[in-house]
């Protein structure tokens, strides 16, 4: 606890506390501002309030930096799996061998989807968007489990947690599989967590899939890199969601469909778009040239993000593995040519380090998950899909906050004021 913050509203003074925690600003507690001052805060988008407590995830947008529980970004998809970042982020601590071996068993048995879900896909059309498929089709899993959505008991809070996140990658092919007009493929045991998505994804009942272990080490990592991202949005709208007592699986399809966004998750397929429409490095110094002209409405996707205001580092681990996955697919894509020297370009010119626009996660992704043979439509089912784990984690820990409230906002309202109704005949 820090020193008190002092304000002075209509000539009366208060004194707030100021709470600091392990990383990050101090943060000024202005629970009580209404009740003592009649007044509220207005900060639209909340950039500047602190919505709740959290041990899960800290951002350093100033220094790159990325943390969940502590550890850097870098060193998780580097060296650990996505079901050992899920086990971090759920349970607080890195497993031992004999916990993630119970964990990814857990998980694994849960991958399966009630049969009569396979009927429910047919009630979308032919075309519609994988996204538009998960919105539904996660809001609709608390009418077949309803045995996991009483919030109040921490063990239904915890077979939820364990069938989202092992379900999702089942329900994200299932989408992309409908999409397509192919068989819905179902798990296998015996595969990894990322492996299982890939063949349930690209598999066919007619042939066996054999998983290239250089793509599923990529797709792992890039579940890592999206695993969580502190309260962004989509987590803002499951913790909005939550608060007010939704089942799990309700909160968890809000989430996906403010993940939907082409402001959030929508972004890497933009930049993917943007680094086609671009086609060929000779076209890069045309392009710059064009971001920079405020009257141009051209901007370059994939650079700058709302929270870094330095380099992102899941950027970096992305670039790295691009080459792996190009290398390993024996991909020559002139895009990919379009990307390293745009990079190289932007980081060296003054425009773009005065403004610390950045290459981002996004900037790579999509050219990943291209090379992979996703769909442009799938690069946000993904994310999601991703993201669920730490949607799970930031909900569990919202429900056993003993001091979370309904999420209820405030607003500087600029409307009429009180007028009497007129009758139709007198207006």
């Amino acid at each position: 606890m820090g020193d008190n913050a002092k304000f002075s509203i209509n000539g009366e003074n208060y004194e707030y506390p100021v709470l600091t925690g392990t990383e990050g600003p101090d943060v000024v507690d202005i629970r009580k501002l209404y009740g003592q001052t009649g007044a509220f805060t207005y900060d639209p988008g909340f950039t500047s309030t602190a919505s709740c407590e959290s041990e899960l995830t800290f951002i350093d947008g100033s220094e790159g930096v990325l943390l969940h529980r502590g550890y850097p970004i870098e060193q998780l998809a580097e060296n650990s799996s996505f079901m050992e970042v899920a086990h971090l982020l759920l349970r607080g601590e890195l497993p031992t061998a004999d916990e993630f071996s119970d964990f990814n068993n857990t998980i694994t048995r849960h991958t399966m989807v009630h049969e009569q879900l396979r009927g429910f896909y047919q009630g979308f059309r032919r075309d519609a968007h994988p996204m538009a498929i998960m919105c539904g089709v996660v809001g609709a899993l608390s009418a077949f489990y309803h045995d996991s959505t009483d919030i109040n008991d921490p063990a239904q809070r915890m077979i939820a947690s364990h069938r989202l996140v092992a379900k999702m990658p089942t329900i994200a092919a299932m989408a992309y599989k409908y999409s397509i007009g192919q068989p819905f493929v179902y798990p296998d045991n015996d595969l990894s967590y990322t492996g299982n998505f890939l063949r349930m994804t690209f598999g066919v009942p007619a042939e066996e899939y054999e998983v290239n272990p250089a793509i599923e080490k990529a797709m792992d990592r890039i579940f890592i890199l999206h695993a969580d991202h502190e309260q962004n949005a989509s987590t803002s709208t499951v913790r909005l969601a939550g608060s007010s007592g939704a089942n799990p699986f309700a909160c968890i399809a809000a989430g996906i469909a403010c993940l939907w966004g082409p402001a959030h998750g929508g972004a890497n397929e933009a930049a993917l778009n943007m680094l086609h429409e671009i086609g060929h490095p000779d076209r890069i110094p045309e392009y710059i040239k064009r971001a920079k002209d405020k009257d141009d409405p051209f901007r370059l996707m994939g650079f700058g993000h709302r929270v870094y205001k330095n380099y992102d580092p899941r950027a970096s681990v992305m670039q790295e593995t691009v080459r792996e996955v190009f290398e390993t697919l024996k991909v020559k894509d002139p895009v990919f040519e379009v990307a390293l020297q745009l990079e190289e370009m932007a980081l060296n010119d003054p425009y773009f380090i005065d403004k610390k626009l950045f290459p981002n996660v996004d900037f790579y992704s999509g050219i990943i998950l291209s090379a992979i043979g996703f769909p442009t439509s799938m690069f946000t089912v993904l994310f999601a899909l991703a993201r669920t784990v730490g949607w799970v984690a930031q909900w569990n820990e919202m429900i056993s906050d003993p001091g979370q409230r309904i999420g209820r906002p405030r607003q500087l309202y600029t409307g009429p004021t009180k007028r009497d109704y007129v009758p139709i005949d007198k207006r």
